[in-house]
């Protein structure tokens, strides 16, 4: 199998969804752990480093790693002593300036040294009235904490000069630690786009697999035929594939078997043309006239029966190819047919389904009622139109036998067309029609009559080959209606 076949395999599916699910779900976890630990790194080193820095200003020893201490010039130091920092040479343009003076609050002396430390920002103003509250009576925790601050919130331009007590000033350099450049890579947002990319993939490949089902069952689901030697499409997953394969497997022997009864009762009926031939001329040797009708009339019933169940059979074969046909022609063929006969039957008009007056984002208001076309519909269909004649034909029979008089009538939508065959009335229920669409059932009122109890058998797998159904309701006035319901174009 190659690879191909090994990923349509809905069980190889299922574990890369989950392989995938846990890579994605383990690399973002990865990914934002990874940036979070970063991240507290880089703000623990800046706080280390300002409490550092606190006791170097104090005491005077060497810089902590990552921060450069350089004097101001006098010129500058004149500058910083009477708090004109932002007309610094080195101060960013604008200037927002942040100043604090730290010290001790335990040291009860009276002239205890400070710090001062002013911050000069291209784009911000650092909040520090809350630094010794949260630090506590430490001036070097909270120098500390206002480094961790300057870390959290990096400027892009930014000068940072502190002297302690009545010391020179100096010029804080700590890009290393308080840039924008020096902070780690943020992950969280790769995380989550890494963690969406494969979710989106996951349901993709969910849904199209899902789709490969869901149209099979909804081919299943119609009630239209395939045509003879049509097959379902093999698509989707080899289980998926294997079903199909079965179906059609399946359609085909029950395609095979029709045939094979259709030619065996072909077979009989030629077989039996001979004797019943023989069978007529012996009979009309016969002098007993009412004796030789009778002969006559089982002959014919028996022939008779073996035609129907030879054109029932012939109707499930569904041999005959659907085409591109008008509806309604085929309709006023059928009953002026009829009429030319001399037939009760009647036409009624074709009125074209109303079109509803919708809002759009040009006109929301509706004007006016429904749109009826000006000009007739052909009501175009895809379908068999031999078989539709015969179902129409044998529904107009049954009508005239049982009913005296038929009406037949078309109503259609965009979806589907219904030929409507109305009685003169009759005593037969809706129910009794509905169960006598079961090969061989006969009406009360037809013991006598002629048929075989196949007629309404063969409209209703017409109708299911048209993805159709039949059913019988009471008209207005009182008949009863025979409703052929098909689908105007192949699914």
């Amino acid at each position: 199998m190659g690879a191909s076949g090994w990923l349509s395999s809905l069980r190889t599916r299922g574990i890369l969804w989950v392989l995938i699910a846990s890579l994605a779900s383990g690399g973002a976890t990865w990914l934002w752990m990874s940036s979070a630990t970063a991240w507290q790194t880089h703000l623990s080193r800046a706080e280390q480093a300002g409490l550092a820095l606190y006791y170097t200003l104090r005491d005077g020893g060497p810089a902590p790693t990552g921060i450069r201490l350089s004097p101001l010039p006098p010129d500058q130091a004149a500058l910083a002593e009477t708090g004109a920092f932002a007309a610094l040479t080195d101060a960013p343009k604008p200037t927002l300036l942040t100043f604090v003076t730290l010290s001790d609050k335990t040291d009860a002396r009276p002239s205890t040294p400070t710090l001062s430390v002013a911050i000069l920002s291209s784009d911000i103003r650092y909040s520090v009235s809350d630094l010794q509250t949260a630090s506590g009576p430490d001036p070097a925790a909270s120098l500390a904490r206002l480094t961790r601050n300057m870390a959290t919130y990096c400027s892009k331009d930014l000068l940072v000069v502190a002297r302690y007590g009545d010391r020179p000033w100096q010029v804080i350099e700590a890009s290393g630690l308080l840039s924008c450049a020096a902070a780690p890579n943020d992950l969280r947002l790769p995380a989550l786009a890494l963690l969406a990319l494969a979710l989106i993939a996951l349901l993709s490949s969910v849904a199209e697999t899902a789709s490969h089902f869901q149209n099979f069952a909804r081919a299943l689901g119609r009630r239209r035929r395939l045509p003879d030697g049509e097959a379902y499409d093999i698509s989707g997953p080899t289980e998926l594939r294997d079903i199909q394969m079965a179906v059609n497997a399946y359609l085909e022997r029950e395609r095979a078997a029709l045939a094979q009864r259709a030619t065996m009762l072909s077979g009989v009926s030629h077989d039996l043309g001979t004797p019943a031939t023989r069978l007529r001329l012996r009979t009309a040797l016969i002098e007993n006239t009412d004796l030789r009708e009778k002969l006559d009339a089982d002959i014919d019933k028996m022939t008779g029966m073996i035609e129907s169940v030879l054109t029932f059979t012939r109707s499930e074969l569904s041999t005959e190819p659907p085409r591109l046909i008008s509806l309604l022609s085929l309709v006023e063929s059928v009953a002026a047919d009829y009429q030319d006969m001399g037939q009760p039957v009647t036409l009624a008009p074709f009125s074209p389904p109303e079109i509803d007056r919708t809002g759009s984002v040009f006109a929301s208001r509706r004007k006016g009622g429904p749109v009826t076309p000006a000009k007739t519909h052909s009501v175009l269909v895809a379908a068999r139109p031999i078989s539709l004649n015969r179902a129409l034909s044998n529904l107009i029979d049954n009508a005239l036998k049982y009913g005296r008089h038929a009406q037949v009538s078309l109503k259609a939508t965009s979806s589907t067309a219904s030929i409507i065959i109305e009685d003169g009335g009759s005593d037969v229920t809706a129910d009794t029609l509905t169960r006598l669409i079961a090969p061989f059932k006969r009406g009360p009122n037809a013991q006598n009559g002629d048929g075989f109890g196949l007629g309404l058998t063969i409209v209703a797998t017409i109708a299911e080959q048209h993805g159709g159904t039949l059913r019988f309701e009471r008209g207005l006035t009182g008949g009863m209606r025979a409703v052929l319901t098909i689908e105007r174009s192949p699914a």
